[in-house]
């Protein structure tokens, strides 16, 4: 359903208006491998996240790899990372309590508040599959120069930091 926009440029239902009056196809084309990108890295986190623990859901994976990197952490700071309710959160850490392989302490900055950690447990098991899973990148990416990962893994990361918020 495309049409002409206000200054002449034409636009396309799947793509953004480019001055030339075409479809952005580099957009189009960032759009597509993104979600296959995406629906890959789910499918992948849900066997990560099983292969921590059987009982686990995929989204687990993700708070591990997030307390892992920046220790311990608020409910709320964690719901803030990722996008999700506070109430979403809290009923997948208490799943990973029940689990053993997060606890929750006092935060020292705020008797009432608590942060959530990964116990000795939690820690053990998820760098267990998170070393597995980096040799595997290993063996996919072997033809990769160096800093063609490297600079893969700056974009993502540039992209990251622009979607936060």
């Amino acid at each position: 359903m495309g049409g002409a926009d206000v200054h002449g440029s034409s636009t396309g239902s799947e793509g953004r208006a480019t001055p030339g009056g075409g479809v952005d196809q580099e957009f189009l084309a960032l759009e597509r491998e993104l979600a296959v990108f995406l629906r890959r890295a789910r499918a992948q986190s849900g066997e990560m996240a099983r292969e921590v623990h059987p009982e686990l859901e995929p989204a687990a994976y993700g708070l591990f790899v997030r307390l892992d990197d920046a220790g311990p952490q608020r409910a709320t700071e964690l719901a803030g990372y990722f996008g999700v309710g506070k109430a979403t959160m809290s009923r997948q850490l208490r799943a990973l309590e029940d689990l053993g392989l997060v606890a929750r302490d006092p935060d020292p900055a705020d008797g009432r508040a608590s942060l959530v950690r990964l116990t000795e447990e939690g820690r053990d098991r998820f760098r267990s599959v998170r070393d597995a899973r980096r040799e595997r990148y290993v063996r996919k990416l072997a033809d990769w120069d160096r800093a063609e990962v490297a600079e893969l893994a700056r974009l993502l990361n540039h992209f990251n930091v622009r979607s936060e918020g």
